[in-house]
């Protein structure tokens, strides 16, 4: 195929992919009042903070509260080619559009086989995200969006499991990196549920490398995954200025 049949039939791809999120963003949105909102924010949060299970709650949390994070998040991507391309092609990571038998095929220690025994090894989907709701603006849903898709992807490659200890260390890296008031409240109030000898690990190695891999590495909402799946993790690591919880 020439160069001019490879431009058109990546831009239909691009139009595919942007096209389906704006047909699921429209098919979700809700508008909330001044007021629902605020009902809606004390609501969900009152029942996050009872029972950190509630992923409902905790991702209507994260809508109704954070517009300046996801505006932040957004300018972040922004000032990468990499990043722009993300918001302009809206890729999603679920199993329509993520090959998962070509994952598990790839050489052990690549991203996307990483990604691919992660998802095994913690009997989690890329379909388990739910549709963004409350967030007004299409460009910040996406972004929203985005965050919710690659958040165990981001697990896989910080090398931390779904465990209370593994998850708490993952929000401090989302919460330092992206700035989402859910991320920050999450942090600290799982930390608050680990047992005493998870604490004590939590605080000398856990919540030290936490602020380290969130304050120096690169911007992980920006990076195109899916373009990287054959990439060695130690390459990627390197590349992220990411280093690894020994």
């Amino acid at each position: 195929m020439n160069r001019g049949g490879m431009i058109r039939l990546s831009k239909r791809r691009f139009a595919t992919t942007c096209d389906a999120f704006l047909e699921d963003y429209a098919k979700h949105h809700v508008s909330l009042s001044p007021l629902q909102r605020a009902l809606l924010t004390v609501g969900s949060a009152a029942i996050s903070l009872a029972n950190p299970f509630r992923g409902d709650m905790i991702a209507c949390l994260g809508e109704t509260t954070g517009t300046n994070a996801l505006a932040h998040c957004h300018r972040q991507m922004k000032s990468t080619s990499e990043g722009r391309r993300i918001l302009a092609e809206k890729p999603r990571v679920n199993t329509s559009t993520v090959n998962l038998s070509y994952l598990k095929d790839l050489p052990p220690g690549t991203v996307g086989r990483t990604y691919r025994d992660f998802l095994g090894d913690n009997n989690v989907s890329p379909d388990d995200r739910v549709a963004v709701q409350f967030v007004d603006d299409i460009e910040l849903a996406y972004v929203m969006q985005r965050y919710r898709e690659v958040h165990d992807i981001f697990h896989a490659m910080l090398l931390m499991p779904t465990t209370m200890l593994g998850e708490v260390s993952v929000k401090w890296v989302e919460a330092l990196q992206t700035r989402l008031p859910m991320c920050l409240t999450g942090a600290i109030f799982g930390a608050s549920r680990l047992r005493s000898r998870q604490r004590q690990l939590y605080l000398d190695h856990y919540l030290p490398w936490s602020i380290n891999i969130g304050l120096n590495a690169k911007f992980l909402l920006g990076v195109y995954f899916e373009e990287r799946w054959e990439q060695s993790l130690e390459d990627f690591h390197k590349e992220m200025n990411i280093v690894r919880l020994v």
